[in-house]
């Protein structure tokens, strides 16, 4: 008779102020991607599943958008669907840009103590203080509040620290029986992870207002076996008609780079030879209207 491994797994929220490397801090505690990176905030736009599962232990972190004062009712849902995540979640990381603090982290703060779950506040982008000891008086400030059951620094971007972060979580996690078979990275289904990494795309090579107001719709995914590619077809959406000369660019160029930088990395995540064949619409203040949002097929509360 075989001893029983008893297993332990929870879900995890990470959560955090818009921009302080909750995205980044996930990939790297999984070692892959599956959440969109950029410098700019806000790129997060609803709750991700990363997967981490070693031998008696699994960890569904939730990557949420960033907390912050919504204006339009896109990003009331964003906040909506962050703040929902914490009441399914059996602890929370609170992740904080050591290096950027900002007076709006108490209203987390207020979160967290409204919540009673139990909490590891993640120090991050300690790589960017130029003395270590700068850390001391910011782990006082929070130890002195008796609200976390740790305090770790850490670089998300480095992968300084990240395997305490495990540890910690593996002590609070209740036993119980694994919610994904150990190969599943995330949950998100591929329609999603695509629209994602051109989303991504256009977040990194457009400024200003224009990464805000687009979305993008994968309408189709159809293997050509004659060819051995998957042929994808995907609808880049602006708010404006203005918006599209910008997502377009002079002679196609920003658009065809876009594509480019897209095709490339669904092959390398994919494994295969990738067809992607863009377009761009306008689409008026989407970010406003419920049936817009629906439309798109943005998983939101």
């Amino acid at each position: 008779m075989t001893d029983q491994i008893n297993t332990k797994s929870g879900i995890v929220a990470i959560i955090g102020l818009p921009n302080v490397g909750k995205s980044t801090l996930l990939n790297n505690l999984l070692g892959t991607k599956v959440s969109i990176v950029s410098s700019k905030p806000q790129t997060t736009r609803f709750n991700i599943r990363g997967i981490y599962t070693r031998e008696n232990l699994q960890i569904i972190f939730v990557d949420t958008p960033g907390i912050h004062d919504a204006k339009s009712l896109f990003n009331k849902l964003m906040v909506k669907s962050a703040l929902q995540a914490l009441e399914e979640v059996d602890a929370i990381l609170w992740v904080v840009d050591v290096a950027d603090r900002r007076s709006e982290e108490q209203w987390i703060l207020d979160l967290i103590k409204k919540t009673s779950k139990p909490t590891l506040l993640i120090l991050n982008k300690i790589d960017l203080l130029r003395d270590k000891r700068e850390l001391l008086p910011v782990i006082d400030q929070f130890a002195k509040l008796n609200l976390f059951e740790a305090i770790i620094p850490v670089s998300g971007l480095k992968s300084d620290g990240l395997d305490i972060i495990i540890n910690e979580l593996e002590k609070i996690l209740p036993e119980g029986p694994f919610y994904y078979d150990p190969d599943y990275v995330t949950d998100l289904p591929l329609k999603l992870q695509v629209a994602e990494i051109i989303r991504e795309k256009v977040f990194m090579l457009t400024y200003q207002e224009v990464p805000y107001s687009v979305a993008v719709k994968v309408e189709s995914i159809k293997e050509i076996p004659e060819k051995k590619v998957l042929h994808i077809e995907a609808t880049i959406f602006v708010e404006r008609s203005s918006q599209k000369g910008i997502i377009i660019g002079k002679g196609g160029q920003m658009l065809k780079k876009i594509g480019t930088l897209a095709r490339e990395e669904l092959e390398h995540l994919l494994k295969r030879k990738i067809f992607l064949d863009l377009w761009v619409k306008a689409l008026e203040g989407w970010r406003e209207r419920e049936s817009h949002l629906r439309r798109l097929g943005i998983p939101l509360v």
